[in-house]
Parts: C-alpha cells; structure tokens; sequence
C-alpha cells in the first residue's frame, strides 16, 4: 500500500493538489461512478482539450508542469501524459509515467527537419491503476490532429490498454515501439534531457529555437498588421 501512495501524492510535475488540476478533475468526473468512468472521462478531456504540439522549449521544467500545461491548453506527448496523471490523483485514481522511444514513419517534414530524425525519445503516456492492475492510456494526439493527418485515434475504454496504432488509415506504417525506459513516479527530468541530448545534440535545439522564433515573429507581425 505504502508503494501505490506516491502514485497518489502530487509531485513537482504531476501537481494534483494544484485548485485548477483538482476543480477541473472532480468536474470531469462529476456523477461517474465507476474507476472505469471517471477514467475514460479524463482520459478524453485531455486528448482533445489539449492540443497536441511537440514543438516546445526544452530544459524548461516549468513548462512541463500539469498545471502549466493546463492553462496552456496544449503541449508534448509528455505533458499531456502528466496533466491525465495529475487529474486521476486528484480523484484518487493512482497514476504514473511511462517513457518509450518510438519512431513516426509519418512524422511531418517540418519537425524531421527540426529533430533530423523520426524518432522519438522519451516518448511519454500514462498508467492509471484500475481494476487491480495498471492500464497504458495514451492521451497524445488529438482527435482534430488525426482527422486531418488520417492517423487512427486512440480509443480508451478503462479497462485495457491504449496505445498508438501501428499503421495510420490507409494502412501507412506509422508507429513503432522501439524501447522502454519503464515507468516514474514523476517527471524525470535529467534523464529526459540527456536522452534528448543524445539522440538529437545541440543543433536540435538550436534549430528548434530558431523555428520557435521565427513562429513568435510571425504571429507579432500578424498582430501588429
């Protein structure tokens, strides 16, 4: 039992006794009365009320926050991952990280340029305890996302896992679990970044910010026109 209280406990990302984290679960879950329930009900909140974007500073622990994340209203495989964590121990569902690399044979010309790779490092998505054991639910990719890219969305129903499809609609390889880094209790964000620094180097970043603030120049000229 001792074990599954940190699963429970808010942590420095997965922040669950922040008010907006803990009104915005107990709303979600308002009138469901199975684990299953109130699981699916966040689980689809933060597919698609979040905005998948994997174009995000790096080396920023504020911006990997649950809360942040929140109030942001989008962000990275693994920040989608830690605000569904932050909602279930807010509801007393245990919950945790989970890390893999993948690789997106699909991935947009825009981002390979960026990364210089299809793979994904330190992939993240969340555990959740139900049922007496731990469910993989895989909140990433939004539903707008996949109708206009025609990649299969990823269905939850509470009890079984849920992860990416491997092929998108027209049968097109797109994701491929390549390997697994288990599972945290919060946000480990050293190993992150030092896996991130090994696959992809300096000049990742350096391109990532420079596409940020081409993207900042863009929309202040927008705004100023």
């Amino acid at each position: 039992m001792k074990e599954m209280e940190r699963y429970l406990r808010p942590s420095p990302t997965i922040d669950s006794d922040n008010e907006a984290i803990k009104q915005k679960a107990v709303d979600l879950t308002k009138g469901k009365e199975t684990v299953e329930d109130k699981a699916k009900s966040l689980f689809y909140w933060v597919r698609d009320n979040i905005k998948y974007n994997p174009l995000v500073p790096l080396g920023i622990f504020e911006d990997y926050r649950a809360s942040k994340t929140l109030k942001r209203g989008e962000g990275f495989c693994v920040e989608k991952a830690a605000v569904l964590a932050a909602f279930a121990r807010a509801v007393a569902i245990p919950a945790r990280l989970h890390l893999a690399d993948i690789r997106n044979y699909l991935v947009s010309e825009r981002l390979f340029k960026v990364m210089g790779t299809n793979l994904f490092s330190y992939h993240g998505y969340t555990e959740l305890y139900i049922g007496g054991k731990w469910v993989k639910a895989t909140p990433a990719f939004d539903l707008k996302m996949c109708q206009e890219n025609r990649i299969i969305p990823v269905e939850f129903n509470g009890k079984n896992d849920a992860l990416f499809h491997s092929h998108n609609l027209d049968g097109k390889l797109h994701i491929e679990y390549v390997a697994d880094h288990g599972h945290r209790a919060d946000f480990p964000s050293d190993e992150i970044l030092a896996g991130w620094d090994k696959h992809y180097g300096i000049a990742a970043q350096e391109r990532l910010n420079r596409f940020m603030e081409a993207g900042k120049e863009m929309k202040r000229a927008k705004e100023e026109a």
